[in-house]
C-alpha cells in the first residue's frame, strides 16, 4: 500500500491563503525568505512566483506540513514551524554530505 500525499487535493492558492491567515505576510517572510512575501506582498503575485519557482513551492509545502495548526498564537507556531524547516535542512544537508 502506497503512502498517501498529504497535500493530495489542496490547491497551491489554498495552502498560500491559510498560510497568511495564520502567519500573517510579516511571519510568512520570517520563516521563509521570499520578496514575495516581505514586498507589496499579494495572494496573485506569491502564487504567480511560486507556480514558476519549484524550490520555493517546495518550501512553502514543508511549510504548511510543519505547522500546528491547533495553536492560537501563531508566534508559537511560527518558532516550531522555523525549529521544524531547520530539522528537515539538517537532514537534506546529511543525506547530501553521504553522513
Amino acid at each position: 500500500m502506497s503512502k498517501q500525499d498529504p497535500l493530495h487535493g489542496l490547491t497551491l492558492e489554498t495552502l498560500l491563503t491559510q498560510l497568511v491567515e495564520h502567519y500573517q505576510w510579516q511571519g510568512l517572510a520570517n520563516l521563509i525568505n521570499l520578496n514575495c512575501f516581505s514586498k507589496d506582498p499579494s495572494i496573485r503575485s506569491s502564487l504567480k512566483f511560486l507556480r514558476k519557482t519549484p524550490w520555493a513551492r517546495e518550501k512553502v509545502e514543508q511549510l504548511y506540513l510543519a505547522t500546528d495548526w491547533q495553536s492560537q498564537n501563531s508566534h508559537e507556531s511560527e518558532d516550531k514551524a522555523a525549529l521544524s524547516a531547520r530539522q528537515i535542512w539538517d537532514a537534506a544537508s546529511s543525506k547530501i554530505a553521504g553522513k
